[in-house]
């Protein structure tokens, strides 16, 4: 099919020269798609209708693979995993068979074709048993970045994959559960069920940092997906330079919703009635545009729904609209482009200025956090006295070039954007890590899907901000998707069940309204948990790393922020080299030193968690701690081994720890 793609001639097959070029980007992509990936098979199962519908009285039989394959004669070999066809491999079982007569699941080592397996799904006398090559897929060693899951994925994650393009979906998935791989899968099959609407429209894919993008972005280009964007919500609203940081409080006050009260009263302050009449000169004649009847047009614009910027368009072809009509009255016969001359006129552009005029957003959020009067009359009733102090800057900045934006800041300016001209919609969005948003981040996310839909993944538990939304209906208000349905995934598959179920202990602590989470997965000895002398901590995790990466796979250790110098010291001193977050791993470089702040997200194989209270310690107050800690906690596929010197957080120790070793 490749080679086909890369045979074609486009040697006059176009009209001009815009179209070829745009024929051979076309094209490009299609072979870019095409591309092999070493280790990765054309197919993964194979379905069995067990009604007789071919000439031969046999029934139809499908390969199921992550790509739609062809042969010479266009003929089908390989159906994609998102065809309406390929449904029953995921959905049917004993109980509901589909039709199904057999579905076999075909196990890969590398690309080399190593097992398979049968389930006889309309034969009543084979038991219903759980699939090995299913259970020895999930556990496969992870080295690089994630990987596709769709020989894999359960009813439950295919109900959320196909859900319509129409619907926005949340979903709520503790770790483990695959939610964020969920996420990039409906990516694709709304891509090959509405290419072309989502072509003109767009897709975006928002991820909490840019570490986490990295990690998920050879996903979507492994299933031929190319063309999706991926950005942080920090780079969304990206219109001033981020040079500066806010305390948690600032923070929290200018992420809140009321702050879009207090930016839309700062937007319209500067509209001013009229106190002068507007005296158009067309040749001889003078016309005159009384005071009351501009108070009446600028009235009525301010009360519309409109955008500033529209409005203030709006307002010089009212005026001259009123011109018109007195022309009109005295026998003229003027048109459209005499309106259009009047709207031109210095007077009327004299009372446009006077009256509407224009706003720049940066300018605008630099006087309201700079000007201690403008805030308190913008935000009189909205924000007291003491969040009004909390947000101003102690030292007001000379201009916008030079003033410390903070993160907060840049979603404000976003907002005031919106207010002056309208933000671009796309045709979808995936939200993921969304626990973590403010009210004004969902708004900023919720102004570029406003004609389109979303799916928003996250964990409530998995909050780390002072400002972490407290529940999905919250979130899907500020959003402005308050009617998109709510699915929780609670099943894991990647972490094993005694690890997340000693992560588990700390939901009453921090998300106490959840279902606590289960595994299919049980892996003896995945848990130790380990007492070290105070003095010797940094050795003994270094030697812990020696010993974990004796397994196959990679490896993931995570610690404090502030405790991440001293392990990188300890772990050169003992001869390990070691990855940053974000850096693809390979079979020589397996070891990754993760930041608890970046961990989310992330998974290893195995895991080395460094002195869990540093972890609690290292945030704004012990909730958003444990939260930390539970996200450090689950990182590990098969194995977890936890070091500490100070006793262990109170959730963790009230239960109980595990044998020491």
């Amino acid at each position: 099919m490749r080679a086909d793609a890369e045979a074609l001639d486009l040697t006059n097959v176009t009209a001009n020269w815009v179209n070829a070029e745009v024929l051979r980007s076309e094209v490009g992509l299609r072979i870019k798609a095409l591309a092999d990936l070493a280790g990765t098979p054309l197919f993964f199962g194979r379905l069995d209708y067990a009604q007789a519908v071919d000439d031969d009285g046999s029934g139809h039989r499908y390969y199921i693979g992550r790509r739609h394959v062809h042969d010479a004669d266009g003929d089908p070999m390989v159906i994609d995993w998102r065809a309406p066809v390929s449904q029953p491999f995921y959905r049917a079982s004993k109980r509901d068979p589909q039709g199904i007569a057999l579905r076999r699941r075909f196990g890969y080592d590398g690309g080399d074709l190593s097992a398979y397996e049968d389930e006889h799904l309309s034969d009543p006398a084979e038991a219903e048993r759980g699939s090995a090559l299913l259970r020895r897929e999930i556990e496969r060693p992870r080295v690089g970045p994630m990987r596709d899951i769709v020989a894999t994925i359960q009813p439950e994650q295919d109900e959320i994959v196909r859900t319509s393009l129409s619907g926005s979906i949340c979903v709520q998935g503790a770790p483990g559960t695959g939610k964020t791989a969920v996420g990039l899968h409906r990516v694709a099959y709304l891509l090959y069920t509405h290419r072309e609407r989502l072509a003109r429209s767009g897709t975006l894919v928002i991820g909490p940092n840019r570490s986490f993008l990295r990690y998920i972005e050879q996903v979507l280009p492994a299933l031929g997906e190319m063309e999706v964007k991926q950005a942080t919500v920090d780079e969304l609203v990206a219109h001033v330079e981020v040079r500066g940081t806010d305390t948690a409080r600032a923070a929290t006050i200018k992420g809140d919703a009321r702050m879009a009260e207090v930016l839309r009263r700062a937007v319209r302050s500067g509209v001013r009635l009229p106190t002068e009449p507007v005296v158009v000169v067309r040749g001889s004649r003078h016309w005159r545009v009384p005071v009351p009847e501009l108070e009446e047009i600028v009235e009525e614009l301010r009360s519309r729904d409109l955008r500033y910027g529209s409005a203030r368009e709006a307002l010089p072809q009212r005026i001259a609209h009123a011109v018109l009509v007195q022309m009109e009255r005295a026998g003229e016969a003027p048109d459209d482009r005499v309106q259009n001359a009047v709207a031109r006129t210095p007077a009327v552009k004299s009372a446009v200025t006077s009256c509407w005029p224009q706003v720049d957003p940066a300018k605008l959020v630099l006087r309201l956090l700079s000007d201690a009067a403008f805030l308190a009359e913008q935000a009189d009733g909205v924000l007291d006295a003491d969040e009004q102090r909390a947000i101003l800057w102690e030292k007001p900045p000379r201009g916008v070039k030079s003033a410390r934006w903070s993160p907060a800041d840049a979603v404000l300016i976003d907002e005031v954007r919106d207010l002056v001209e309208r933000t671009g919609s796309l045709g979808h969005v995936v939200l993921d890590e969304a626990q973590d948003l403010s009210p004004m981040q969902y708004r900023a996310v919720g102004r570029r899907c406003s004609t389109g839909s979303v799916t928003v993944l996250g964990d409530i538990a998995q909050g780390t901000t002072p400002w972490a939304t407290p529940s999905w209906a919250a979130a899907l208000a500020h959003l402005g998707k308050p009617e998109a349905s709510v699915e929780e995934l609670t099943q894991g598959f990647r972490v094993p069940r005694t690890v997340i179920a000693y992560a588990s202990r700390l939901l009453p602590a921090i998300a106490p309204e959840l279902s606590e989470a289960t595994s299919v997965r049980d892996s003896p000895g995945s848990l130790v948990v380990r007492p070290v002398a105070e003095a010797g901590l940094s050795a003994a995790v270094a030697a812990a790393c020696a010993e974990v990466l004796r397994n196959e796979g990679s490896v993931g250790l995570i610690a404090a922020d502030a405790r991440v110098p001293a392990l990188a010291g300890a772990l050169a001193a003992a001869g390990l080299t070691h990855l940053a977050p974000g850096t693809e791993t390979s079979a020589d470089s397996r070891l990754t030193l993760v930041p608890a702040s970046l961990a989310k997200g992330l998974e290893y194989d195995y895991v080395v968690l460094d002195e869990p209270a540093a972890i609690v310690a290292g945030e704004p107050d012990e909730r958003t701690g444990l939260r930390r800690l539970y996200v450090a906690l689950t990182r590990a596929v098969s194995g977890l081994l936890v070091l500490h010197a100070q006793p262990l957080p109170g959730p963790l120790r009230e239960a109980g720890e595990p044998a020491a070793a």
